[in-house]
């Protein structure tokens, strides 16, 4: 089967998603392509409640969706061309007047660090004519990069809804604060959700790129170094910004200060700034990375763009005592991949430490930075025996990431086929197929005919 192009995004919408956080696109499917998936939702939920992760089985149309050349052209610019679709999926239904809660959805893991550079992305699906009144999604923009939520109210005028005609969807970055709006209609709202993870980091952009520099795309709004550093990440351009600016010793001491200051935006604008400044300001992230958790995680987002100068300072770090520390320090050294290629020993080391969350970072820090397939692939396999439910997901979705290079880990994958989770068993069969050698392909294919789901079979039609 052939599928059309991906309709790749222009510079300015890659602007909007690094600035805001969000983009709202649409499909070009006919009506009568809609009004039969809500049908079959509508049957589907009364009937048999909501399906969760088997929406995409049991509603054959919406793979579709996911081949249309608007989705695959927003997919592709922003996780590049291999992206993964993530096993869990799940459709919302929304027929309440009172909104949600603001919140972040989480990674299947929880305790990590979220990431500024778009590993991740969600794409949220409207099946439905979706007006202001029957309750979309909304999003606060701008907040992708924020851990704390910096607005009080509920109701807030910045927020973005994601209203517009059936086939509407918002593609958001996955750290973003977000909501269910209030459905003041009653009738069924449908939001369809799908999770998506970039399986490589960028070698050059993946989008339809006119101009290189931030600035020539950014003009006034070019003064933001977070957005400015996302832009060159995304283009291949990992820690551009280091060491491109003076250091004065009166500068480094105030933005030093603020990294420990209320308002969080400031506190990270200014942790991206001393990773401009060289070796005084890689110094004072450093002696930041000691002080307390939120100043520590703060100083591992500036350290982790600061370039090769901040290696040696991290590798120092993993050394503490203090488990947030080593945390914020394999993280940080993860993001500067091709930079700390002499970390990943050290790294593949910490799966040895008493804590679960050190394994976890440390398995996906191996996926990420994945220098040496000779040291990281072990590594992997080690995680995947971990006594930690998380540790060995993670290593799953870390394996996916290696591909080809990792087919040694192929037996020990199609062991965790037999995991109770269903993560662990859902990510070892994702990294079976990017692996794909033809010993992969035979377990994959063998466990897939074994645990075959009838979209076709329900409690009416059970044969």
């Amino acid at each position: 089967m052939t599928t059309a192009q991906p309709l790749l995004l222009t510079d300015e919408q890659i602007k909007s998603f690094i600035t805001d956080g969000f983009l709202i696109l649409k499909t070009d499917f006919p009506r009568e392509f809609h009004e039969r998936l809500v049908e079959q939702l509508n049957t589907i939920y009364d009937s048999e409640g909501n399906p969760g992760n088997n929406i995409l089985p049991r509603i054959r149309d919406l793979q579709r969706v996911f081949e249309n050349p608007v989705i695959t052209g927003a997919l592709t610019s922003v996780l590049g061309p291999n992206y993964l679709l993530h096993t869990h999926r799940h459709g919302h239904y929304n027929s309440v007047p009172k909104p949600g809660g603001w919140h972040k959805d989480s990674y299947w893991g929880y305790n990590r660090l979220r990431n500024h550079h778009p590993w991740w992305a969600m794409i949220m699906y409207f099946p439905q004519d979706t007006p202001i009144e029957l309750g979309p999604t909304g999003v606060m923009p701008g907040t992708q990069y924020q851990d704390s939520r910096n607005f009080v109210s509920d109701e807030t005028e910045e927020e973005a809804t994601a209203n517009g005609e059936a086939g509407t969807f918002a593609l958001i970055h996955y750290d973003i604060w977000h909501r269910s709006t209030p459905n003041l209609i009653g009738k069924p709202r449908f939001m369809l959700k799908f999770e998506f993870m970039r399986t490589e980091a960028p070698q050059s952009p993946t989008w339809d790129n006119q101009e290189q520099s931030w600035a020539a795309v950014a003009g006034e709004e070019s003064n933001d170094p977070i957005a400015e550093e996302v832009w060159n990440w995304m283009s291949g351009r990992t820690a551009a910004l280091a060491n491109t600016k003076s250091a004065d010793a009166a500068e480094i001491a105030s933005l030093s200060a603020r990294l420990g200051g209320s308002e969080e935006p400031d506190a990270l604008n200014a942790a991206y700034e001393l990773a401009t400044r060289g070796e005084a300001g890689i110094q004072a992230l450093i002696g930041a990375l000691e002080q307390e958790k939120k100043v520590s995680r703060i100083a591992s987002y500036g350290l982790s763009v600061a370039g090769k100068g901040a290696v040696e300072g991290l590798l120092q770090a993993l050394r503490a005592e203090n488990e947030d520390v080593v945390n914020h320090a394999i993280f940080a050294l993860s993001e500067l991949r091709g930079h700390a290629d002499q970390a990943v020993s050290h790294i593949a080391a910490q799966l040895d430490h008493p804590s679960a969350k050190i394994r976890r970072t440390a398995v996906d820090a191996l996926g990420i930075i994945s220098a040496n397939a000779k040291l990281v692939v072990p590594a992997l396999i080690k995680g995947l025996q971990d006594e930690d439910t998380q540790v060995r997901f993670t290593a799953g979705l870390s394996l996916v990431r290696i591909g080809k290079d990792a087919a040694e880990a192929v037996p020990a994958l199609a062991e965790q086929l037999a995991h109770e989770n269903r993560y662990v068993r859902g990510h070892a069969l994702e990294a079976l197929r990017y692996i794909g050698t033809p010993e992969a392909h035979e377990v994959l294919i063998h466990e897939l005919f074994n645990t075959r789901w009838c979209s076709d079979t329900t409690p009416a039609s059970t044969f």
